[in-house]
């Protein structure tokens, strides 16, 4: 004999109107977390920032290194800053490439642009625990954050990374 499903048997979970909701603001909480990091909404525009412009005008004047910190596959899509100079990041001798790039001066002001000013200030403040003492950001980045529209917007000049 087959037995009758009563109230005791499983029935599919179902979620509460309270339920979904919670679920809902969980969403839009975490969305806004990830972009404010994201369009680094809030960017540092203090003393050890510069706008895309002033970094492209102190770049050519040779008072700062400009060093576009992205991935060459992001170098690809925008080109870097005209008087910047491509160095990934992600190399493991970077702090060796750019000390070369400085000829080992670690007080020459070095401006780290990177997409929208997130890389940039952190490897900015890794940089200087290595023994750098003038590391820029440029918060507003090639493509713009809560600094800035970017340099990419702002119709700044950029030449292609072979």
């Amino acid at each position: 004999m087959a037995e009758k499903a009563g109230p005791s048997s499983e029935a599919p979970a179902r979620m509460t109107r309270r339920g979904l909701l919670a679920l809902g603001g969980i969403g839009v909480v975490t969305a806004g977390a990830f972009a404010t990091r994201w369009f680094n909404i809030w960017a540092d525009t203090g003393e050890n920032a510069l706008s895309a412009p002033d970094a492209y005008a102190a770049a050519l004047a040779g008072d700062i290194l400009l060093v576009d910190i992205r991935r060459p596959d992001e170098w690809a899509r925008t080109g870097v800053g005209e008087g910047a100079v491509p160095l990934d990041m992600r190399r493991e001798d970077f702090v060796v490439a750019l000390l070369a790039q400085v000829e080992n001066d670690t007080s020459r002001p070095v401006a780290l642009i990177c997409a929208r000013g997130v890389r940039s200030r952190h490897l900015g403040a890794r940089l200087v625990e290595a023994g750098f003492t003038r590391i820029i950001d440029v918060p507003e980045g090639m493509l713009g954050s809560g600094a800035g529209p970017g340099w990419v917007k702002r119709g700044l000049p950029v030449q292609e990374v072979s």
